[in-house]
């Protein structure tokens, strides 16, 4: 799993190689010109040869030629951490930006199984873990490489004997490595998934608090946040533990290695087989391979996190999206609003059976009421006309054509729908009404908050039309929220509606108010109605009684009410 999601950030970065090229040319250099200056270093102290015996402008040459390649170094680290920053970030841009793209096209059964703050978690949180792993990586892991191999030729070539103990303790230290940062990719993989939870629920708890505080749930959602935070602390904790490991001990074996070059190069000294100043590269080349160990001990484990994040973003990308639309589908539909459904059987759960063998023929203008306990597939029935969900079996027709061979847009373009739930932008009211649409007038805009009674209650704002609300709706009530939702559909009225329990919301008066507008505005159009109050839809051409997703019923109200039957008990229910 680690190596396929290697492969995947590598293949992002991959779009970068001329960066990549250049940072990988500046790490050579700088790992050449630093194992370079302990060279310089070990011949200025040969010329320290005692007292009177220094060769004084020797000395000067070497250390003037030791400032200009550590200038040259740290000039080269420079524009090397410049472009790392920018393949980084480039590339983190790239994984944000297409995980986002798929969030577009995913279907709406990923979107109702996966919680809202898992989501955002994985497009925020995780992108920017995975960013800090993927800066260390490339900052730190082919220099620590380079210096690495550049020192191990070196020494050979300046003593193989004390080469030959180093690259023998080395193995010590990988080992520690592959041990510490094979757990931690676990535990950084469960804190990620812990920390989704946290977030996801946060942002429930956020938006529903009023809800929460009506039914006094404070303390139970205290006690399930602390179960969820203990969650996160502990594998957070266990994480951290195990990744610090790595520093103390490859620092450990790091001084076993210096200790033994220190030894042996000692008694190198003592036979004549090396200088002190040769004593000195050696021991300068000791830290300098030993350091990138510690530098990518740290840079693995970095990596652990990065690629445990970077797991979950590439499992959203990877999503199936939704069934594209046929190439030659349509752009543009003018529906007169004759719909048919043929055997149509649906599940959401494909073990468990929801709707099945629905047959339905809609005339052009009617108003069809769709009426029926919960769960009876009601809305269901919405979701499949606008298609949210595709039919598993049959087939559903606007106008005799077959609405999987129309583009999603051009079918959706034809219908007008008002919702339960209310949805407001970020904006002015006038945003908000035409959806950022243009073409309309401030007199069209004003008629249709008139028509839906929210002219009243918008000249009371602050700024009127231009009062800028949040996304939530701000100050506003339910009420007012869903005036607005009605005034979006009043503004341009589509040849088809749909309104599901599109005034549920809203007070008696003003509800009898809104249903003659609708009255006036469903003339002609065909309209599918969703209620629960079944004195909202008596006035329906055809009223259709679902139960466990079949239509048990058929009719117009006083049909119905005739029939004595399910709805006949269903209406009688509600005024008992």
């Amino acid at each position: 799993m680690k190596k396929g999601t290697l492969k995947k950030v590598l293949r992002y970065a991959g779009k970068y190689r001329i960066l990549i090229a250049v940072s990988m040319i500046l790490a050579i250099v700088t790992a050449l010109l630093s194992l370079y200056v302990p060279i310089l270093a070990g011949r200025a102290v040969d010329q320290l040869l005692g007292k009177g015996a220094v060769d004084f402008g020797k000395v000067i040459m070497i250390l003037t030629e030791m400032v200009v390649s550590v200038l040259i170094v740290a000039i080269c680290q420079w524009i090397m951490n410049k472009a790392n920053n920018r393949i980084t970030f480039q590339v983190v841009r790239d994984v944000r930006r297409e995980a986002f793209d798929k969030l577009q096209k995913l279907s709406f059964e990923y979107l109702d199984t996966k919680q809202t703050g898992d989501i955002v978690s994985r497009i925020i949180s995780d992108v920017d873990l995975f960013s800090d792993g993927l800066l260390m990586g490339f900052t730190q892991l082919f220099t620590g490489i380079v210096t690495i191999l550049g020192t191990l030729v070196f020494m050979f070539y300046l003593n193989a004997k004390i080469a030959v103990v180093v690259v023998v303790l080395t193995p010590l230290s990988l080992f520690v490595a592959k041990f510490v940062a094979t757990r931690s990719f676990t535990l950084f993989k469960q804190q990620s998934e812990a920390r989704a939870a946290q977030t996801s629920f946060v942002d429930e708890m956020v938006g529903n608090l009023s809800v929460v505080k009506a039914f006094a749930h404070e303390d139970e959602n205290l006690e399930f946040f602390d179960e969820i935070n203990d969650k996160l602390e502990d594998t957070s904790v266990k994480a951290t533990f195990f990744s610090s490991l790595t520093n103390p001990s490859t620092r450990f074996i790091n001084n076993l290695v210096y200790a033994a070059v220190a030894l042996f190069g000692a008694f190198a000294c003592i036979s004549g087989k090396m200088t002190v100043g040769g004593l000195t590269i050696f021991l300068s080349y000791a830290n300098q391979y030993t350091k990138p160990f510690n530098e990518i001990s740290g840079v693995v484990t970095e990596l652990q996190n990065a690629l445990a994040c970077a797991e979950r973003v590439f499992s959203l990308i990877e999503q199936e999206p939704e069934t594209p639309d046929k190439e030659n589908a349509p752009d543009t539909l003018q529906a007169e609003g004759i719909v048919d459904m043929k055997d149509v059987s649906f599940s959401y759960d494909k073990s468990k059976k929801l709707i099945e063998d629905l047959n339905l023929d809609i005339k052009k203008g009617q108003r069809v009421a769709i009426v029926g306990p919960t769960g009876s597939g009601k809305t269901t029935l919405i979701n499949l006309l606008m298609r949210f969900y595709d039919v598993d079996e049959g087939h559903i027709s606007i106008d005799g054509t077959d609405i999987r061979d129309l583009k999603r847009s051009a079918l959706r373009s034809n219908f007008g729908m008002v919702l339960q739930e209310t949805w407001l932008k970020n904006g002015t009211v006038r945003e908000n009404i035409t959806l950022g649409r243009a073409g309309f007038t401030d007199e069209e805009i004003i008629a249709a908050a008139k028509a839906s009674h929210a002219h009243s209650f918008i000249k009371r704002l602050p700024n009127g039309y231009d009062t800028v609300i949040s996304e939530n709706g701000g100050n506003l009530s339910q009420g007012q929220k869903q005036l607005l939702c009605i005034t979006r559909v009043m503004l341009s009225i589509p040849p088809m509606l749909i309104l599901d329990e599109a005034t549920s919301s809203i007070d008696t008066s003003t509800e009898i108010r809104i249903q003659k507008a609708f009255n006036k505005m469903m003339t002609g159009r065909t309209s599918f109605i969703v209620a629960h109050r079944l004195s909202t839809i008596r006035e329906a051409d055809v009223i259709l009684v679902m139960k466990d997703g079949h239509i048990i019923e058929q009719g117009n109200h006083k049909q119905l009410i005739d029939k004595k039957g399910f709805y006949f008990d269903l209406y009688n229910s509600q005024f008992a």
